[in-house]
């Protein structure tokens, strides 16, 4: 059984720092690219960053660029999210993702297959 499970969210003042973490179990001998996600109250779910499988490529939206960063560790069954010099937009409830199969990070939530329950993250002003 697959499991993905996100640690970490919380409330921090703006400005603030917060790491998010993305355990996966149940993916042993597969190949995955992992990425995060976030949906907002009243939005859409909106891509946020994304990394191989290798780890060495990443692709991170617009929006965090410069602030947020995503890694996953040697073993690659788990993935950080680096949230820094955070901002009241940035709350939200970040999902951590698996894309069975894929090399290379991709963006659409489509991709992926398999997702965590999500973690809340505030950020006060």
């Amino acid at each position: 059984q697959v499991q993905l499970v996100e640690t970490g969210g919380g409330l921090v003042q703006a400005g603030g720092s917060l790491r998010l973490s993305c355990a996966a179990s149940g993916l042993t001998y597969q190949t995955y690219a992992m990425g995060w996600f976030r949906q907002a109250p009243g939005k859409e779910r909106e891509f946020v960053a994304a990394v191989s499988w290798s780890g060495y490529s990443t692709n991170v939206a617009d929006s965090v660029k410069g602030r947020f960063t995503i890694s996953r560790d040697s073993a690659r069954s788990t993935v950080f999210l680096q949230m820094n010099s955070l901002k009241p937009e940035d709350t939200a409830v970040y999902y951590c993702a698996a894309d069975l199969g894929a090399v290379r990070p991709r963006t659409l939530e489509s991709d992926y297959t398999y997702w965590g329950q999500g973690t809340q993250v505030t950020v006060s002003s």
